[in-house]
Parts: C-alpha cells; structure tokens; sequence
C-alpha cells in the first residue's frame, strides 16, 4: 500500500532477547543483513502487520513475543533510483512504525526457512546498537532513530 507521497506504508521490528541482543537477518542469497520488515496490506492496522510479517519472516506467532513498545510516528527513508523496479508507480521509499519485541518464546522457535517467499536465510543475535553502522548506507537514519527512540524502553537487565 503507498500512500499519495509515494510512500510504501511498512513495519519494523527490533526483536530482542533476555541479553537485550537484538535479532539480525541475512537476507536471503545477498550479504546484506537487516531487522525484518514489510509492507502493510489494504485495511490491515500497523500491529495485524507487524504479527503477520513476523510469523511470514521469522515462524513467530505473536504467543512468542511481547511487545514493548513502539516508535510514536512513521519513519522515512527513500530508495535510491538504482533499487527501483521499473514501472514503479511514484514509489518513493517507506513510512514505518517500528516496534520494540522481546523474544518471550526459545531461539528454537525462530524459523527463518518456515515461508514460502523466504526472506533471511540466516540469522543471529547481536549487539543493539551495531546493527544501524552495518545496514545499508540508505536505511541507516531510520535505524538510528528507531534504536534512539525505543531505547528508552529497553529491559534493564
């Protein structure tokens, strides 16, 4: 769904475990790594999105998670023309809400393999605030902001 300013409206999520290491995905067949994410469909709120993207990328159902918070407003971030398919339609990058995940479920229960269009084809945990120097250059202020904003929500451990 892309709103009137070419935006594709979309959801991340910052999934982290009882260390407050944060899950990170390879995409699958390049060596880019990511939080998962994606677009909402028509008449799907935010938070139906967010579950069902992290059941489609990561074989979590929402009984494995709880969720933390949330960022307030929508994150953008453009695409650079060389990333755009043809015919894009006045696409112009992502609007995102992000959310803060806490992995209430075993390491086991995370399937990366479990969709048909399978987004990451590895995975592992690291530091919370390594992950917005290692994303793609044109992700990386949404990163730091949603890193920003929900860190103020981070368990103490």
């Amino acid at each position: 769904m892309i709103d009137k300013n070419g935006y594709r409206l979309n959801v991340g999520m910052i999934l982290i475990n009882n260390q407050n290491l944060v899950f990170w995905g390879k995409r699958k067949g390049e060596d880019s790594w990511q939080f998962p994410q994606g677009g909402l469909h028509e008449n799907e709120t935010i938070e139906d999105g967010m579950f069902r993207e992290l059941k489609e990328e990561l074989g979590l159902p929402k009984e494995h998670v709880q969720i933390i918070h949330h960022t307030q407003d929508w994150l953008y971030y453009d695409v650079p023309a060389i990333y755009n398919r043809p015919n894009n339609h006045g696409y112009k990058g992502q609007k995102q809400i992000w959310y803060l995940l806490l992995l209430t479920g075993k390491d086991h229960h995370i399937n990366v393999k479990s969709h048909v269009e399978q987004e990451f084809d590895a995975w592992r945990w690291i530091d919370y605030w390594t992950t917005a120097e290692s994303v793609i250059s044109f992700k990386r202020n949404v990163y730091q902001a949603a890193l920003n904003e929900l860190s103020n929500y981070l368990p103490k451990i």
